[in-house]
């Protein structure tokens, strides 16, 4: 489950004064369970430095550069699916955030010329993620190369439901979370028949694949991530 962040939430300590305001384009965000869980492993300050890094980069493009101990451990476990979450907002607004370092103003788009900025990335939006059509096209050939038949002519009720969690991902994401999925063992097991789209469409699972640690040497699902595009 996900919890949702608006721009108007005061989170846990982290307060904007008007004299500081830091103004953004972006008016929310999809609090992912993985940020709440990471955050209630840390200490109140560790807590409050975790947020506001997570707030900055997301409403305002800021990566941190001080946090230490805890705090950037939890940072550096997340980052994955934070960048990926700003990069689709960018992707599909054709807007992008202030700098990744520092907090200048920006001069925001007129309704006019946000319209238009939406339709010129119309296009290029469907290249960068899947529906739910190119999706099962997608795992169909990642099954078919690992040698297993996959024959479902349409995702399932729940695999629907379970596909829309992840709609902010792109499909370069899908791909790493892939590659580290059909590595494991457990699920590549020809006999236990799970790797399945309703397995690895599930929120936990694909969270922790995508954040997973990529190994250096040329593994199968590298292999095939080569293969299948």
């Amino acid at each position: 489950m996900r919890l949702i962040a608006t721009c108007t939430l005061l989170f846990f300590g982290y307060t904007i004064k008007k004299a500081i305001m830091k103004k953004t384009k972006r008016k929310g965000f999809n609090f992912f369970r993985s940020y709440y869980d990471v955050f209630n492993e840390l200490s109140d300050e560790d807590k409050l430095a975790f947020i506001e890094a997570l707030l900055d980069k997301q409403f305002l493009g800021i990566n941190p550069t001080d946090l230490k101990g805890l705090a950037k451990f939890a940072w550096i476990s997340q980052v994955n699916s934070i960048d990926s979450q700003v990069k689709g907002y960018e992707d599909k607004t054709g807007v992008k955030l202030t700098p990744t370092v520092g907090g200048a103003e920006r001069v925001e788009n007129t309704p006019t010329e946000q319209v238009q900025v939406e339709v010129e990335e119309k296009g290029k939006e469907q290249d960068v993620y899947f529906t739910h059509e190119s999706f099962l096209i997608w795992f169909k050939q990642c099954r078919n190369y690992l040698g297993l038949k996959y024959n479902v002519k349409k995702l399932s009720t729940l695999e629907k439901q379970l596909f829309n969690e992840l709609k902010e991902y792109t499909k370069e994401d899908f791909k790493i979370a892939f590659k580290n999925f059909s590595n494991d063992k457990y699920w590549n097991d020809p006999t236990k028949s799970l790797l399945m789209p309703k397995h690895f469409l599930n929120y936990e699972h694909f969270t922790k694949y995508l954040n997973a640690e990529v190994k250096t040497e040329l593994t199968l699902g590298q292999k095939l991530m080569g293969r299948v595009q």
